[in-house]
């Protein structure tokens, strides 16, 4: 008879497989069994209606830890570009309309900047991670990267708007690193860090 595992079970709240690759990159090594919605048999959409990126964050968690019956970890990321008073922000995703495609959300930033010089055309990705159990909240992390909206797509890489975030300290998009780099010094990747943190002071017991 096989040992059954005693492996604390952690359920990414996200059914984007961009998300799940890099999430599961991000934890590597953390003692815990990373499981997916798909594994779970859950076909979730979670109706994003808080008005921050952390407020959309602890909902996801929430309804897929209630769902899962399991501790269940989410994020909301946003590009905020300071030229558009930090928009696209929180609508990141629907800011070019529910069924746009990334191609169609980046033509809509680069036409609204058209007239933006270089030296103002700054913006950050900002994630949000919050860790939930069924019932309870248990935390929340923040991670943030700088840079400048480009005036043109760059790169092959990544997903979203990665093709036009101009990283200064590189000189490249974000499109344009390699997966593990990205996975060390973007936002979500910093924000992950913050969350092995707070995972292991979870596990802990505190």
């Amino acid at each position: 008879m096989s040992a059954v595992s005693t492996t604390p079970q952690i359920l990414l709240a996200t059914n984007n497989p961009h998300k799940l690759e890099e999430l599961r990159a991000i934890f590597t090594g953390l003692p815990v069994e990373l499981v997916t919605p798909a594994a779970r048999g859950l076909a979730l959409e979670v109706e994003e209606t808080g008005s921050t990126l952390e407020e959309n964050a602890i909902l996801k968690a929430r309804v897929y830890a209630d769902a899962a019956g399991l501790p269940a970890l989410a994020d909301d990321s946003g590009l905020e570009i300071n030229a558009l008073d930090g928009a696209p922000g929180v609508h990141s995703r629907r800011f070019a309309g529910p069924n746009a495609t990334d191609a169609g959300r980046i033509r809509l930033v680069l036409e609204r900047l058209r007239d933006v010089p270089w030296e103002q055309r700054t913006a950050r990705f900002r994630c949000v991670i919050a860790l939930a159990e069924p019932g309870r909240l248990v935390g929340t992390v923040e991670g943030i990267c700088e840079g400048l909206i480009t005036y043109e797509p760059r790169g092959q890489g990544g997903f979203g708007y990665d093709p036009i975030f101009w990283l200064p300290d590189r000189g490249c998009t974000m499109a344009e690193l390699s997966a593990a780099e990205k996975n060390r010094i973007s936002h979500r990747a910093r924000a992950g860090e913050a969350a092995r943190r707070l995972i292991a002071w979870w596990l802990g017991g505190e």
